[in-house]
């Protein structure tokens, strides 16, 4: 559209004028006792809180302020949030909060807060908080949640980096180890036997490759060792970017673990349904209701395996070879291990069967996947059951 209109061409301008005087003034000028800070807090007993959390503290007392910007908050209520979960469509967004809210929450949790005060002078500081002031408004706080890449540890440093550009430098020198992703989950899920299970069991052997030292800060306690060994140039000096640290919270880290770890379950599991089996072996019998359970489960285990690897936009989930022994064709095969007599292409379907657990151990073996040792037992059986349908069938003559 093209106006030719001169007063209302000015009329538009003075409103343009207005709306941003409004804005410039609706921005709060922080006063130089203004501080902005990196909080680090604990693990939880919950798995969901187990690898920790990190936040930004802003505060001022000229001006009141001492306020928290949080970017792992998400909406249950939001549309399709369930659908979306699964589907690895995760949006979460910054909010801001009161600080003695957010205290009192984690020092009723127990968890510890560590608070690093960053060394920025007030131009630097007004900037950061203009940033997160901006960021938390209604149509900007929303972004796509990734565990690794994306989530409320890094996003510290993105914003950081951000704002001050190349005034901050962050080294990695401090991390001397060479770990994987699902190595570094593993430190943290160590009391959490059954969330470790479920997670070895769903995410794919792209978190096997070696990690880069960025790639640990999906981790608020690599955040918090980026921040320490951080540094900031101003004035042709260079200086730390941590000020001052200190413990908010001292609450010591909870130590619990399962009663009946997967491990010992399926240990126990196992040995009773290859009991079962040698037993009905020597008798030239099988259990419909067992060969069916096992097979249909299996079968809905790797049809969930390949939904999480081509039907959803989680990273992690990719290349996931649990689905050689967790075989998706076995959910259908399932329903003819309920017929009085099978059919003879179950010896070779079986054969196959056998194949896939044998190449899962081989791929165990060179690392291209790491598996959960619960598996274990899991495969020594189905490899075990696998072998005694098809000695059935060939005993009774099979059609």
């Amino acid at each position: 559209m093209i106006i030719t209109d001169n007063k209302m061409l000015k009329k538009i301008v003075f409103i343009v004028i207005i709306l941003n005087t409004f804005s410039f003034f609706g921005q709060i000028k922080l006063s130089n006792k203004a501080t902005i800070s990196v909080l680090t807090c604990g693990p939880d007993n919950e798995l969901y809180s187990a690898f920790g959390h990190s936040a930004f503290r802003i505060t001022d007392t000229a001006n009141g302020i001492d306020d928290i910007y949080n970017y792992g908050t998400f909406d249950f209520n939001a549309p399709n949030f369930y659908l979306n979960f699964v589907k690895g469509n995760l949006t979460y967004q910054l909010s801001k909060s009161d600080f003695n809210r957010f205290i009192y929450i984690y020092n009723y949790q127990k968890r510890w807060v560590k608070e690093q005060q960053l060394n920025l002078n007030i131009e630097e500081t007004q900037a950061v908080y203009n940033f997160l002031e901006d960021n938390v408004k209604p149509q900007n706080r929303d972004y796509q949640y990734d565990f690794f890449y994306d989530n409320c540890a890094t996003k510290i440093e993105q914003v950081i980096k951000t704002v001050l550009k190349n005034k901050v430098q962050f080294t990695n020198a401090h991390i001397t180890s060479t770990k994987t992703h699902r190595d570094l989950i593993e430190d943290y899920t160590k009391n959490h036997e059954w969330g470790k299970f479920g997670i070895d069991l769903a995410l794919g052997s792209v978190i096997d490759d070696t990690a880069t030292k960025d790639d640990y800060k999906f981790l608020p306690d690599y955040i918090f060792k980026a921040f320490e060994n951080a540094t900031i140039g101003r004035n042709a000096k260079i200086e730390p970017l941590v000020l001052n640290q200190r413990d908010l919270l001292s609450h010591p880290v909870k130590e619990t673990s399962s009663n009946f770890p997967p491990i010992f379950i399926f240990l126990l599991l196992a040995l009773l349904i290859i009991w079962v089996t040698r037993r009905d072996s020597k008798k030239g019998k099988r259990k419909k209701w067992l060969d069916f359970s096992i097979y249909f489960i299996t079968g809905l285990i790797g049809v969930v395996v390949l939904l999480l690897w081509f039907a959803t936009s989680h990273t992690a989930t990719y290349k996931n070879f649990n689905f050689l022994w967790a075989f998706a064709p076995n959910l259908f095969v399932a329903f003819y291990m309920l017929k009085n007599k099978l059919p003879k292409w179950i010896v070779t379907y079986n054969f196959i069967l056998i194949l896939g657990i044998i190449a899962t151990l081989v791929l165990w073996g060179f690392k291209v996947q790491v598996y959960n040792w619960a598996i274990v037992p899991i495969l020594a059986m189905l490899n075990n059951h696998y072998g005694h349908i098809n000695k059935y069938i060939r005993l009774n003559k099979a059609l």
